[in-house]
């Protein structure tokens, strides 16, 4: 690891439990935070982790018990579920947002990008906290964690989580998934060596700034975790950027057919980064066809994906952003 990496992982990496919730609610002063649920068919799971969140982490104004509240929005934004997911999340207390509901100048797409980019339009407060809405051993401690380096340092603008992730069953310690070690890990650490420091590029639990997310483009798709990380790079630099290892993560692991396409776009992603940094010259539009196939009888089926890259501005150029 180059030296400015391996300072900036001794300074910037923390845990959890370093930032407990009294010292955070007295850091918080008036600033307004979010926790943004990205969702699409999540019924299972999504309802366990606003109930824990509401229980923790919201005002209690009733009784002896009352006390304040770190948390001001909780958001779940709907990418199109077909199963009860929506209502599942009213029922436990948060704001349902369907992707069309924001920015109506502008038609959905699909992919998880293009919530988290409508996000900003469809909450207020001046932090917002990303919690996948798939996670099966969720903990308040991921929203507290995240929050620690952004209420406690205004130099702090963007935190990603660190944690290790059970596959199948076996832990791998302090390993990424496969996306992460195959794709990601190499393309940062040959092409954007400062952010190698990084445990989870790709982890679906981050925090930012509003000031921040609304400067970044958002890629559409699967590829926004690595877009955003490089982007913030760019934007702010590597002393602006935190992480916080949250010890152990547990969600529902995709299959190899869905891992190729989220691998391609990120490789669309990297590539548009490199292009524009001009660290490499794209001499023609990448393919976005994904062909891969499918074993039907004694021969193949293929199975082809149109991967198109695509990626919002940054929200503060979309006009009816400030409006909404």
């Amino acid at each position: 690891m180059r030296a400015d990496a391996r300072r900036w992982f001794e300074r910037r990496t923390s845990r959890a439990a370093d930032w407990p919730l009294p010292r955070l609610l007295a850091a918080k002063g008036d600033s307004r935070v979010a926790v943004v649920l990205p969702a699409l068919n999540e019924a299972a799971t999504v309802g366990r982790i606003i109930t824990r969140i509401r229980r923790d982490l919201f005002p209690l104004n009733e009784g002896p018990a009352s006390r304040p509240g770190l948390l001001d929005e909780i958001v779940v934004m709907d990418s199109g579920s077909t199963d009860r997911t929506a209502e599942v999340a009213t029922d436990a207390g948060a704001r349902v947002v369907h992707r069309g509901d924001v920015l109506p100048g502008y038609p959905p797409r699909a992919g998880k990008g293009e919530v988290l980019w409508r996000s900003l339009a469809a909450t207020s407060s001046d932090v917002i906290v990303f919690i996948d809405s798939d996670l099966t051993d969720f903990h308040s401690a991921f929203v507290t964690g995240l929050l620690g380096p952004l209420l406690t340092d205004p130099s702090v603008s963007f935190v990603k989580a660190t944690y290790d992730r059970p596959v199948t069953g076996s832990d791998a310690p302090a390993g990424g998934g496969r996306v992460t070690e195959l794709v990601a890990r190499p393309l940062l650490n040959v092409h954007w060596p400062e952010l190698a420091g990084f445990v989870q590029p790709l982890g679906g639990e981050y925090a930012a700034r509003r000031s921040l997310l609304e400067r970044l483009p958002f890629p559409c798709g699967y590829g926004v975790e690595f877009g955003l990380l490089v982007d913030t790079l760019r934007l702010v630099g590597l002393d602006a950027m935190a992480q916080v290892d949250l010890t152990r993560r547990k969600h529902r692991n995709q299959d190899n057919d869905k891992l190729g396409r989220m691998a391609t776009e990120i490789w669309l992603v990297a590539l548009a980064r490199l292009e524009s940094e001009r660290k490499v010259d794209v001499l023609r539009r990448p393919a976005t066809a994904m062909t891969q196939f499918e074993r039907s009888g004694a021969g193949y089926r293929l199975i082809d994906t149109d991967i198109e890259g695509r990626e919002r501005p940054p929200i503060v150029s979309v006009a009816g952003y400030a409006a909404s």
